[in-house]
This record gives C-alpha cells, structure tokens and sequence, in this order.
C-alpha cells in the first residue's frame, strides 16, 4: 500500500499529528517543571467550559478563518500568500476609513460597506506582489513577506501622522460611530440565553461561515474556481488548455488579498471599534497554519480555527491562571504546525506503514 484511504487521510493524518503535537508540548510542560494535565484542565475550562470562554475561542475563530481562506485560494492557484498579515492591517485601514467617513444610519449598511472596504484594500495590497508574480517571475512568498513589513511601517505612520485626532497621545484612530457597532453574540436574541455577559464574539463569525461556503463554491463549483485549481496542479497543462496564468495569478490573489482584508471587520469594526497598532496580531501568519491544518478546505478551514481559537484563548487563561508563560501558547502552536506541516509527510508515511502491516498478502501459485 502506498496510499492512505481518503478517510485516513482527512482524519486520522491531522489527528496523529495533533497527537505527536500534544505529545511534545507535554515534555515542555514537564521539562519546565509544570504539570501538563493541569495545564489542559486550565486550557479546556478557559476556552470551552464557560460562555465567557466561547465568546473569546469563537472571536479568534472569526479571524483566523478569514486569514487561512486567503492562504486556501492562493494555495489552489499553486500560490503561497505569506501576506495576509499585511493584507489584514490594510483592510482594517479600508475599514476604518469607510467607518469615519459617513454617518452610517444603521450597523447592517456600515458592515456591507465596511466588507467592500476591507476587501478591497486587502486585495489592493495583494495586486502588487502578484503582479510582480505574474508578469516578473518574483517569488510571491518573497514579496508577500516584505510587503508585511511596509504595511506594519504604513500603518504606523499614518496612524501618527495623519489618522490620530488632535491632542490624542494614543496612535490610533478617533473611535467609530455608535451606529457602526456591530451586535456581539450577547445581542443576538435566542444567543444570549447562552452568551449572557459581554463577549467578543460578533456577527462577523456569520459573515466568515458565510465565506466559508462561498469560497467552497467558488473553488469546487464554479468555471473560474475550476481554472484555479487546474492551474495549480499543473501550469504548464493549464497553458496549453488555454488558462491564461497571469488572469489566474491575479484573480486569486485578489481574492486572497480580500479575504485576508476582511478579517479586519470583526477585530477593527467588531472588537476595538477603532484602528489601533498591530490590529491583526499576528492572525495572519496562523491562518497559514489554520490553512495546512485544514487541508485547504474550507470546511477543514473552519475546524482547525476553532482548534487554534481554543489555543489562543487557552494559551491565554494559562497566562492568568498559572505560572507557566502564556508565551508557551506560541509554542504549542509551533508544534502544532510543524506536525500539520513541516512533517505532514513524515506522519503520512508512517501511517502507511501501519496500514500496510494488516493489508490483506496475496498467496503466490505454484
């Protein structure tokens, strides 16, 4: 056997891994001299035992979605976007600016403007190094990267210089109006029979469902999604069928771009109501490992950011409720994708060692 069956493969591979992950994260828990089962209890009761804990998992949930949705279409164009962190940052500029610049009568108008907003400055952010991919031959993790870097300098700089409200220290953006609030979960009537106090989690998380589905569509069920992912098996099959791939390379990057942009409603318009620095905190570069975890699916997608959401959050309650490092949270996420990643591969094989010691053995004829 030199294959996995298919549920092996969508199951049992991101399973091990998380197994092997969980594994070694124990050892640096031991090896700091902490107890790793306490540690789980702390993470499982802050992240999923309370309303308050779901509120929290379920708002990194949102953004961690929009980002691996990014790295999914890039990644089916044969692609790597390494810079919805960057794209993420520009979209919340798209979003801020819609959001200061009318009196929005209602949330639900200022959301769909604010979607369009954070779209199209993430997607504007993503033209440039796929135009360069596409027409140049640079490599887009090359550009992706280093346009991170002039988003975070662009994003301070107009943040001090030209977005801050005369006499505020704080470099950030004067504060939304009340109409562009967007209801939390404790809002939503049938909801807050469950979120009763205040949480983070916002109607954003429908919106990022919402595209979770449309991207689905997009890739699986529509002519241009077809062409995308032909595209990104083989390039050169693709040429000779007639895909152009310099259309190809900058649609999906454009989609990529906005998806990565539109993070930004559920942290900037959702959760701080302004632009601050460093919006997206790093939400873009887990969702590449959101995106592995996932298998590049949107639905694979949508379980592995509740998965590193209940890290998120649970990484944090160990930050309050023990004394081991809420920095270890980085670390466990680092397993996690060096297993789901790094050494996919390495699990695979394995597994298919495993399978191969109970295929059934063909008796030979004499």
């Amino acid at each position: 056997m030199d294959r996995l069956p298919r549920w092996a493969d969508v199951v049992l591979v991101p399973l091990v891994s998380l197994l092997f992950a969980a594994i070694l994260s124990a050892l640096v828990i031991l090896a700091i001299g902490q107890d790793p089962w306490e540690a789980l209890k702390v993470m499982v009761e802050g992240a999923l035992l309370s309303a308050y804990g779901w509120g929290y998992t379920l708002y990194y949930t949102t953004s961690f979605i929009f980002t691996a949705l990014a790295v999914v279409v890039a990644f089916h164009a044969g692609l790597f976007n390494i810079g919805g962190e960057g794209q993420a940052q520009l979209g919340g500029l798209g979003v801020a600016l819609v959001c200061l610049a009318l009196p929005w009568p209602h949330w639900t108008i200022a959301l769909l403007a604010a979607v369009t907003g954070a779209a199209l400055f993430g997607a504007a952010w993503a033209a440039i190094p796929a135009w360069l991919q596409a027409k140049r031959g640079s490599h887009i993790v090359i550009t992706t990267i280093m346009f991170n870097y002039i988003a975070s300098a662009l994003i301070v700089y107009l943040l001090v210089d030209v977005l801050r409200p005369t006499g505020q220290m704080d470099p950030a953006t004067a504060r939304f109006p009340e109409t562009t609030h967007l209801p939390t979960l404790n809002d939503i009537p049938g909801l807050n029979l469950f979120f009763e106090k205040k949480v983070p989690a916002n109607v954003s998380l429908f919106v990022a469902l919402a595209a979770c589905w449309l991207v689905w569509l997009l890739l699986w069920r529509t002519p241009l999604g077809y062409q995308i992912r032909a595209f990104g098996k083989s390039q050169a099959a693709a040429r000779y069928a007639g895909i152009n791939p310099v259309k190809i390379t900058m649609i999906a990057m454009l989609i990529s771009g906005g998806l990565a942009g539109m993070m930004a409603i559920n942290n900037v318009m959702g959760e701080a109501g302004r632009l601050v620095q460093n919006s997206s905190e790093g939400a873009g570069f887990i969702g590449i490992a959101v995106a592995l975890m996932g298998r590049n699916h949107p639905f694979g997608v949508l379980l592995a950011a509740v998965l590193f959401g209940f890290l998120y959050q649970g990484g944090a309650e160990l930050g309050l409720w023990t004394s081991i490092p809420i920095e270890l949270r980085i670390v466990v996420q680092g397993l996690v994708i060096l297993f789901t990643g790094a050494l996919d591969m390495m699990v695979r094989m394995m597994l298919v060692w495993v399978f191969g010691l109970f295929r059934p053995r063909r008796v030979g004829v004499a």
